[in-house]
């Protein structure tokens, strides 16, 4: 099992993170949620992840809090719940949101996520109801620098011709019909904005948890 990997950043674009550590150079699979909090490219970084073999395929998940990565490890025990969902759910709502919308029973929220359809929605307020007690004592107050990126506009991370078409193929790669992220990257669409920011900004509108 690889429990953490740091190194340093080589490239990062929504959904997967390039790091190279001892001359290797480890492709990690992150949610949109990690992704937004990475460091720019060159500088080290530490991800808490979970490897995940099968027959067809061997992938590395990654995140930036150990909290994040327990609740994946959760979430992968939920009936009809894979690795590919669990990210989906960890990009559009971080640990504490997701705890929240457990808590509250908040289903309107989980099943604007993409992949999640009700039923899915139900049983995850059903089997996660228990299970996120073992994430007591993990919470941990956001960090100086990510109370900022989440309340400022973020900054161009990486470059594009067009910044809208970038944001719109990250959400559909993480689940979304085109035609929902099109909309959704239409309505937050403005002049300047890196693609970063418009998959911020729509998710946030999709998701407000």
């Amino acid at each position: 099992m690889i429990g953490r990997i740091r190194g340093i950043l080589v490239e990062k674009t929504p959904g997967q993170a390039l790091v190279e550590c001892g001359g290797l150079g480890y492709e990690v699979d992150i949610p949109f949620t990690t992704f937004f909090n990475l460091p720019e490219p060159g500088q080290e970084v530490t991800l808490h992840t979970h490897f995940v073999v099968r027959e067809d395929i061997q992938s590395l998940y990654g995140f930036v809090s150990r909290l994040d990565r327990n609740l994946f490890r959760l979430l992968i025990k939920v009936n009809g719940v894979g690795p590919k969902m669990a990210a989906g759910i960890l990009s559009g709502l971080d640990a504490q949101q997701f705890i929240r919308c457990v808590e509250g029973r908040d289903i309107k929220s989980l099943v604007k996520l993409p992949g999640v359809g009700k039923k899915t929605a139900e049983r995850l307020l059903i089997e996660m109801a228990d299970r996120i007690s073992q994430l007591k004592g993990q919470f941990m107050p956001a960090s100086s620098a990510t109370a900022e990126s989440a309340s400022s506009t973020p900054e161009l991370l990486f470059t594009a011709q067009n910044p809208a078409d970038e944001a719109e193929a990250a959400l559909i790669a993480l689940g979304y019909k085109p035609q929902e992220a099109a909309r959704a990257i239409t309505k937050v669409a403005e002049e300047g904005l890196s693609s970063e920011a418009l998959i911020r900004l729509a998710l946030r509108n999709m998701i407000p948890a």
